[in-house]
């Protein structure tokens, strides 16, 4: 018992009191009360590099020289497991799930339809702009951690994806359509090499989404989706399927939802010096080339501003938003970006 004091607990609080000191470079500075709680729980076999690891402060390795690392030791998905899983250890945290921008002007060439808002408001001279503003919140909180012997976390999120015509004064540049989805799923992290490509993680669980609208205008659906994400390099894939859960006929608002929508969709992500360019593409052989979806999104740094990006995003196809679910949109956007698919 001695032994495993000397080995975890003493030396835990010694850096735990020399952080507070302030008597270390930059880089070694840690949370104390992560590393206190590390001294309590810690297993046997746990060393201190693996210590300061998980109790390192954000954004602490400023003073650590960097290392020269090869396009193929690159992991994007694994640095940002790991910088999760360093931030869980916390109380009350709260991280970005999917990506969290603004496009400040967002053009769709065929126009949004307007057909429905007329029929729900009874206006027959209401219209919508081409040209609108677009954004998305995707935040998630870590329910449990470390459950089945350490190999699987639980999740939860909540997204929102809003499209306002904040240029149409007109019609009171109103919000023509919100998207909200909370999800809940418990993922897996994994080492396996397929094809030259590390499955880095996977994930199942169950999503709802709906427009929270009534009448003509309400759409909503729930799925069940897993999620096997891999990557090589600088590059991160990620193949989602997914099954409807049914609902009755009465009571379903958009029954026909996956012959547009599909079931799964392909995204690859590559990063490289602050550059993260993303492509996904939904239900194109599926549907024969007919209802498909294609989104391209760039993110860039803005001079030498660290928290915010440019952003770029371009979509063709179906499902941009519920309400248009069943209606083609040819769509570019520029705006700001806060968080996006690799760190």
């Amino acid at each position: 018992m001695r032994d495993t004091i000397r080995r975890i607990h003493l030396p835990a609080l010694l850096v735990a009191a020399i952080a507070l000191l302030g008597a270390v470079p930059a880089w070694a500075e840690l949370d104390a009360e992560c590393v206190l709680r590390l001294a309590e729980t810690a297993t046997d076999e746990m060393t201190l590099a693996e210590l300061r690891a998980q109790c390192r402060l954000p954004g602490d390795d400023a003073g650590q020289a960097p290392l020269a690392v090869s396009d193929d030791e690159v992991m994007p998905v694994e640095e940002r497991l790991e910088a999760e899983r360093a931030l869980v250890q916390r109380p009350f945290t709260i991280m970005a799930h999917e990506p969290n921008y603004l496009l400040l002007g967002a053009d769709n060439e065929k126009g949004w339809s307007a057909e429905l808002f007329r029929e729900a408001w009874n206006d027959p001279d209401y219209s919508n702009q081409d040209f609108e503003s677009q954004f998305q919140l995707s935040l998630k909180m870590p329910l449990a951690i470390g459950l089945f012997n350490d190999r699987m976390d639980l999740y939860g999120a909540y997204t929102n994806r809003s499209f306002w015509q904040v240029f149409n004064a007109d019609n009171s540049r109103l919000f023509r359509e919100t998207n909200h989805e909370p999800e809940i799923w418990g993922q897996f992290r994994n080492d396996w090499e397929i094809f030259g490509f590390t499955n880095s993680l996977n994930v199942i669980g169950l999503a709802h989404q709906s427009n929270g609208q009534g009448g003509v205008l309400s759409r909503s659906w729930n799925r069940i989706y897993a999620n096997f994400i891999f990557e090589k390099g600088r590059w991160a894939i990620s193949v989602k399927p997914w099954v409807r859960v049914r609902e009755s006929p009465d009571k379903d608002d958009n029954p026909d939802i996956t012959d547009y929508l599909g079931h799964g969709e392909l995204r690859f992500a590559y990063g490289r010096n602050g550059h993260v360019f993303s492509l996904m593409t939904r239900n194109h052989i599926e549907s024969g080339f007919d209802r498909g979806a294609l989104e391209l999104s760039w993110s860039f740094p803005l001079f030498d501003y660290p928290f915010l990006k440019g952003y770029v995003q371009y979509f063709n196809g179906y499902g941009e938003s519920l309400i248009d679910y069943d209606n083609r949109v040819n769509r570019i956007g520029i705006g700001i970006a806060l968080t996006d698919w690799l760190r």
